[in-house]
């Protein structure tokens, strides 16, 4: 090979890539000058200008103008992923959010509760142990009063026995004071012949009263007529008239015989004549 034609043909080839280049550049700017209006064509013969002036770089903005689009696209697609991606944050931050609220208000509900049931327990405890209370003071006012009653029936029936055994004790001792009565014939008759003086009567006076008042009560103090209520030696009929002789007539026969001697004197003058209308009349 001569050496001319060594050094043409890298230039050959250059010009191949430049011309190549340059056509599709070429190409591009007749295409945007027949699209362009009238008012656009001087800016494509500028760029046939540039394309003349730099062919390497009006392919290389060409080259850059033709990806435009897929850059677009490509960042677009980022844009969407990015959006997306913020999207799903958003989201998993608001599903959190709403979690976390959840479990905050399970939190308190349940907080809220125990706080009921503790405060039901309370008011409930407070209730038992006043209830209990009531009922303590209650059953404590009734044995109190039980016992109070209890003591006022003993007092009652202490005093009674008491009562009883004081009129017991007055009963007996007045029956120990009061005067016996004593039924003595031989002394009621030695007092009736001491006294017959005194009624201006004789000795012989007393034959007679021993009959009288043999019959009628053999000389005895509590002689009694069980039909008729008589009393005493000289049979008093009521038997309560001889207590204008004295107060003891019941038991003492010389209150007895004074009350008789002067019944005999005033009605009939004598023991004589008393023992004459008894025969007759059995009565005196």
């Amino acid at each position: 090979m001569s050496e001319f034609n060594d050094q043409t043909r890298p230039s050959a080839r250059h010009r191949d890539q430049n011309d190549t280049q340059l056509t599709k550049s070429q190409t591009v700017l007749k295409k945007a000058a027949r699209e362009g209006k009238s008012g656009k064509r001087m800016p494509v013969v500028a760029g046939v200008i540039a394309a003349a002036l730099g062919v390497a770089s009006l392919g290389t903005a060409a080259n850059a103008a033709l990806n435009l689009p897929e850059a677009s696209r490509v960042a677009g697609t980022q844009a969407a992923a990015q959006v997306s991606t913020n999207k799903s944050a958003e989201v998993s931050a608001s599903m959190d959010a709403a979690a976390a609220k959840g479990a905050a208000d399970r939190a308190a509900a349940d907080k809220a509760a125990a706080d009921k049931a503790a405060a039901d327990k309370l008011a409930a405890d407070q209730a038992a142990a006043a209830q209990a209370a009531a009922d303590k003071a209650a059953a404590d006012q009734a044995a109190a009063e039980k016992a109070a009653a209890d003591k006022a029936a003993a007092d009652a029936a202490a005093k009674q026995a008491a009562d009883a055994a004081a009129a017991a004790a007055a009963q007996a001792a007045a029956a120990a004071a009061a005067p016996k009565a004593v039924d003595d014939p031989a002394g009621a008759k030695a007092y009736a012949a001491s006294i017959l003086g005194s009624y201006g009567w004789g000795a012989g006076e007393m034959t007679a009263l021993n009959t009288l008042w043999e019959k009628e009560s053999g000389w005895r103090t509590t002689a009694t007529n069980a039909s008729s209520g008589a009393y005493g030696i000289v049979q008093s009929l009521p038997a309560g008239k001889m207590a204008s002789a004295g107060a003891d007539w019941q038991t003492n026969y010389q209150t007895q015989i004074k009350w008789g001697l002067n019944y005999i004197k005033e009605r009939y003058g004598s023991p004589s004549a008393a023992l004459a209308f008894h025969l007759a009349n059995n009565w005196y």
